[in-house]
């Protein structure tokens, strides 16, 4: 029996090491320093619970599953991912996910269900409760972690830069991260942020509730006054805990500025306020004076006070705070005053509009879906599904040359990927939580009034799992939804997703489960039963044996991951020659990871071209440099072809296979028409992508093919008209093609002034002092 509860112990503590860790999860030496390394931690500890898990199954000789509301529809929800991972556009791709986010593929899928069956099949209905609200003070304490980590950015001061370089400040990060303006903390986006700290606020409202419902209750009798009191009454000192709480994490989730997180906390919010005014006895929701008496109200109005301190993400909205009374007496102040007191938006940069790109991101994935109704492209590839069906109105953005690896809107992006039965299945899955839920939850709140025959009595004999609580998770699963519409889900944000429902079953007596003294007698005799323990034996080695490997490989995962990180950065740096190490080790310890090859396929080729270009000393050295560089050059065509021919749908590898070639073009022509072969195929999958068509354009006139050059170029403009690269190309192509066989005299004028007209657009359009367009212009004028 000592193993048993062993087995049991485990599970426990790794569900309390799952919430407490998960969001604090992150390092530098990882190609991303956050959702990866919450990914492998969730990998590991599911690891270490199933394995648990099952062995208690032979220890017991029984299945130990829990039949709960939600089987059906998570059944269908798996076989619908399941599905689309076979018919994927990149099976490996649907597998593991994205690489470097790796949330939402099947894997990870697979892994937020097992948690939520091992959680609910392996407690008896007695502990379970005092679980759940383990599990949730530990959340707290976590997000506390998180939040006082991410506070001190915004005046300059972050806790990563300390831990990264010792340096308190916010040097450590990029223009791309700027936590003074957007604070993230551990969760590495402040939308991710947002979003986490979305879900702990009604947690942390309905323990404060509760702590003060039971503060207010005249069987409490202290015999202390003035400060005493307060000391000595623990219910007061959790109560003003638990406020300060959430007031830390509303603070922080202002200081993110993210109008997804704004949003799903607020809607929660009021759903939750709704809910309690129900079962609190009091009036419907509503503006009365007892309402606002209500411990709830006073929170919420706190809650806006401080909004109304801080300010909002939302502009319309900030001419209500304080900063925007307040500006309405100021005198009038320079331009450049105003821009350094004036809070920066996202858009403020010069950038288009998050919201208008948000639009043209759903456009595209809606096409995408069109195109592949049923089972969508496969789990998680719209970052290269897209390319196919990307809005034209995409190229007029800031964001016109980025990557989507997600559609910015979860319900778009199961739709997407996934398809109809995808998505269908997800809001089966998501529907049948919030039915099942509430009609339990009024189930036993008729039997305690039929009970006690007095519904305010009612209302205070309800427990707190059922009146609070419960009621505050469903509204944390709220924001969730919220925050994935106008986003996406990360690792926590899925954790909580699957884990919410199960806590809500669990609080309001949905799941029994079936632990009597008789299973504790059928697993003595178990334990007794020698004949049959070298069986279980057997099977409980090979479950550790199995457990051990995956757990390696997800070690040796992360150290190629690392390996990968440090060679790709030495790329950026063109440190070249000492990234080649780093990525053979990568590729060496995870073969099969095709994102190591592809950036080991481009590093093989520069360092090929460099050697080649450089001057030898003498004729040997020449002779070894030349050997060397036809090696590397093979290695990366071979390593290249090896990426496109298993994964040929992916144009992020198709684009890498452009640059390759080119780069191998610059010291040996001969590779130009691979290179125009590679990007012919690349506009075939991105056909609306701007870079890729003036590549093929440059790339056509390179190989002495001015016709289709400059067919080309004029579809680039077309798709965006303010590419001056293009528009230049397009203006040398054409005056090229005016002039005679020695290109000394013009002899089609029409040509020639279309040529001139490009350089005009761009000086009355894109660059007024363009001096290469100018000095084209005068050249081509007097011919």
């Amino acid at each position: 029996m000592k193993f048993l509860n062993l087995c049991n112990r485990i599970i426990e503590y790794s569900f309390y090491t799952l919430f407490l860790l998960v969001p604090l999860a992150f390092t530098s030496a990882t190609s991303e320093l956050f959702e990866l390394n919450k990914m492998w931690l969730v990998w590991g500890l599911t690891i270490i619970i199933g394995a648990s898990w099952f062995i208690k199954m032979i220890l017991q000789k029984r299945i130990l599953l829990c039949r709960t509301p939600l089987d059906i529809p998570i059944g269908l929800f798996l076989l619908s991912q399941i599905i689309s991972t076979i018919f994927s556009l990149d099976p490996h791709v649907s597998l593991w996910g994205y690489y470097s986010r790796f949330n939402g593929g099947l894997l990870s899928i697979i892994s937020y269900i097992l948690l939520y069956y091992a959680f609910l099949s392996n407690f008896d209905s007695q502990k379970l409760s005092a679980v759940v609200r383990r599990l949730l003070t530990i959340s707290l304490i976590s997000g506390l972690i998180v939040a006082l980590w991410g506070l001190p950015s915004h005046f300059g001061y972050d806790p990563t830069c300390l831990l990264f370089r010792g340096q308190f400040n916010v040097a450590c990060w990029t223009d791309a991260f700027q936590p003074k303006i957007r604070i993230f903390s551990t969760l590495g986006q402040p939308d991710w942020l947002a979003a986490y700290l979305a879900i702990l606020i009604p947690i942390s409202i309905a323990m404060a509730l509760n702590n003060l419902r039971a503060q207010n209750n005249p069987d409490n009798k202290y015999h202390v006054s003035g400060v005493m009191y307060y000391v000595s009454n623990k219910k007061i000192l959790h109560t003003t805990y638990y406020i300060l709480l959430t007031a830390l994490f509303y603070v922080d989730l202002l200081f993110t500025r993210a109008r997804s997180g704004f949003l799903g906390i607020w809607l929660s919010l009021i759903f939750f306020a709704a809910l309690y005014y129900r079962i609190s006895g009091k009036p419907k929701l509503s503006i009365s004076a007892e309402n606002l008496k209500s411990p709830i109200a006073i929170l919420i109005f706190g809650l806006l006070i401080i909004t109304f301190i801080i300010g909002t993400p939302i502009n319309q909205l900030n001419k209500f705070t304080l900063a925007g009374i307040g500006s309405i007496f100021q005198k009038p102040v320079t331009t450049e005053t105003q821009e350094d007191k004036a809070p920066i938006q996202p858009s403020d940069s010069g950038g288009t509009e998050s919201g208008d790109i948000r639009l043209l991101v759903w456009e595209g994935a809606l096409s995408t879906w069109r195109a592949n109704f049923l089972f969508g492209t496969g789990v998680e590839t719209f970052a290269f599904a897209y390319y196919r069906y990307k809005p034209v109105g995409q190229n007029l953005t800031s964001e016109w040359n980025f990557l989507y690896n997600k559609a910015h809107n979860e319900f778009l992006n199961y739709l997407a990927t996934t398809g109809i039965f995808g998505l269908g299945t997800y809001l089966l899955m998501i529907s049948s939580f919030f039915f099942v839920g509430f009609k339990k939850l009024k189930a036993q709140m008729s039997k305690l009034k039929d009970e006690t025959q007095n519904e305010k009595l009612s209302a205070l004999s309800c427990n707190f799992e059922l009146c609070i609580l419960s009621f505050a998770l469903l509204a944390s699963y709220v924001s969730i939804l919220i925050t994935n519409f106008f986003g996406f889900s990360v690792v926590m944000t899925n954790v909580y997703l699957f884990m919410l429902p199960a806590f809500v079953f669990v609080l309001s007596n949905t799941i029994k489960t079936e632990r009597s003294a008789q299973s504790a007698n059928s697993s003595a005799k178990i334990y007794n039963n020698e004949s049959n323990n070298m069986y279980q034996w057997t099977g409980i080695f090979f479950i550790i044996l199995a457990s051990l490997f995956m757990i390696l490989n997800l070690v040796r995962f992360w150290q190629a991951d690392i390996a990968y990180a440090l060679g790709y950065n030495l790329d950026q740096a063109k440190e070249y020659q000492q990234a080649y190490p780093n990525l053979h080790k990568a590729v060496e310890l995870r073969g099969n990871e095709p994102v190591f090859k592809d950036e080991l396929a481009i590093n093989d080729a520069i360092i090929a071209a460099g050697l080649v270009s450089q001057k030898p000393i003498d004729s040997t050295t020449k002779e070894q440099a030349v050997s060397v560089a036809s090696s590397l050059a093979q290695e990366a065509i071979n390593t290249s072809n090896e990426v496109v021919s298993q994964h040929p749908n992916n144009v992020v590898f198709w684009k890498t296979r452009v640059r390759l070639f080119l780069t191998l073009a610059q010291v040996d022509s001969r590779y130009l028409p691979r290179t125009l072969d590679a990007v012919e195929k690349a506009s075939l999958l991105a056909p609306n992508d701007a870079i890729i068509w003036y590549n093929l354009g440059v790339l056509y006139g390179q190989n002495n093919n001015l016709e289709k050059g400059i067919s080309a170029l004029e579809k680039t403009i077309k798709l965006k008209p303010d590419y001056r690269d293009a528009r230049f190309g397009l203006g040398i192509f054409y005056h090229t093609a005016s002039l005679d066989k020695d290109r000394k005299v013009v002899v089609d004028q029409t040509l020639n002034q279309k040529a001139i007209a490009q350089m005009q657009y761009i000086l009355d359009n894109l660059s007024p002092k363009d001096a290469d367009a100018l000095k084209s212009i005068e050249d081509w004028a007097k011919l």
